[in-house]
């Protein structure tokens, strides 16, 4: 059996508020909430479709740090701060993710950590 694992992204965030991007459980990878900043600048896409697509270039980077891919994805959610974001955001998601097709959730929230912030998206893979 794999040993726990934890994966930082290099988000400032992961050490200040005492999480992981991600955690290797086993065969599972647990990738924690991730918000479309380039955690190396600290800077943030205006629109929500960028910011997806940003979210998916972690993700990506993180799973692969991990042992997996994309296509390793089970589980996906999506939360974006304006329901007029939620079909743009969801069309990055299902080019991303068109021949994986995870199980998948999309909610409406009223608003994430940072104002800057519109969409977030966490997801489970499991590593072959």
């Amino acid at each position: 059996m794999n040993a726990r694992r934890l994966i930082s992204s290099g988000s400032p965030f992961e050490a200040a508020y005492g999480y992981s991007r991600a955690v290797v459980d086993g065969s599972y990878v647990h990738v924690a909430g991730t918000t479309g900043y380039d955690y190396a600048t600290m800077t943030m896409p205006a629109g929500a479709p960028a910011q997806a697509e940003a979210c998916w270039r972690t993700i990506a980077s993180v799973l692969v740090e991990a042992g997996c891919t994309l296509s390793a994805i089970v589980r996906a959610t999506y939360y974006v701060t304006d329901r007029a974001d939620a079909e743009p955001v969801l069309d990055v998601c299902g080019r991303v993710l068109a021949d994986i097709r995870p199980a998948a959730t999309i909610v409406i929230v009223s608003g994430l950590l940072r104002p800057e912030m519109r969409v977030e998206i966490a997801v489970t893979a499991r590593i072959a």
